[in-house]
């Protein structure tokens, strides 16, 4: 949302959906369906896959998708 400089508020509107439903998804506690994934990744130029794949960090590191994004650390 940065880069394309849409704020949060405003693609929640153009979503269609609450600015408190956008939120849970933009912090990773909620699941967007795969049209609101779709009408997201479409409004903001970006590939859907990309925008909402899985990253963690924990203490042995980043893991991307449930794979070390570091293997041989």
């Amino acid at each position: 949302m940065f880069t394309s400089g849409i704020r949060q508020n405003r693609l929640a509107k153009m979503l269609g959906i609450d600015e408190a439903h956008l939120s849970k998804i933009v912090n990773g506690f909620r699941e967007p369906s795969h049209d609101l994934r779709t009408q997201i990744a479409e409004i903001l130029h970006s590939d859907p896959e990309w925008l909402f794949h899985k990253m963690l960090v924990t203490e042995e590191g980043l893991v991307i998708d449930n794979q070390p994004a570091y293997p041989n650390k």
